[in-house]
């Protein structure tokens, strides 16, 4: 079984990424962001709450992120494996899910971490908020985010790298040189 983390600031491409990946490895691919639009559509109290904190950039509470990605994982019991999209963003979320995998004799093998000049990622994200229609690509939001993720995410990236698990991925290219990259780190795992 092949588990991914793929990881990278808003814009860096990890939902574009994560798409090519499916398509290569057949693994089930959780965005978080996906599952908490999920709620929010579905008017949950979770997708409220979600939803107030999405709009101010602000990240969504580990338990409840950690809580909807434990049900998920249970609902594809029989895939090949994972990607992880906008998950784990914290210590405490990357704990989690060595946990949740460990409970189902299963493991993480790479975390894939794009890395996208800010001004590049500023510029994708306002393009894509002209095409999108999501609320939270707005350049408020958008400045907010990235700083929320470079004060937050630190220790994520030093938590896999003690694991021997973190690979950094040039997001700057094409998606095509970037594609080819995370196949190398993905392959190398493999063996």
């Amino acid at each position: 079984m092949l588990n991914v983390v793929i990881f990278g600031a808003p814009g860096s491409g990890k939902g574009t990424q994560s798409d090519l990946i499916v398509k290569k490895y057949g693994l089930v691919h959780l965005s978080t962001g996906d599952l908490l639009r999920a709620e929010i559509n579905k008017g949950t109290e979770t997708g409220k709450l979600a939803n107030g904190l999405i709009s101010k950039g602000a990240f969504v509470p580990d338990d409840v992120i950690i809580e909807i990605l434990n049900k998920n994982i249970d609902l594809y019991h029989t895939a090949k494996g994972f990607i992880f999209d906008g998950f784990p963003r914290t210590v405490v979320q990357s704990e989690a899910l060595d946990s949740m995998l460990k409970k189902r004799n299963i493991k993480l093998n790479v975390m894939l971490n794009i890395d996208v000049k800010t001004d590049e990622l500023v510029k994708r994200l306002l393009i894509r908020g002209k095409t999108s229609g999501r609320s939270d690509d707005n350049l408020a939001t958008i400045q907010q985010r990235i700083r929320i993720y470079e004060e937050k995410t630190l220790p994520v990236m030093q938590f896999y790298d003690r694991q021997g698990k973190h690979y950094r991925i040039n997001g700057n290219g094409t998606m095509d040189e970037v594609f080819a990259e995370i196949c190398i780190a993905i392959d190398k795992t493999k063996t």
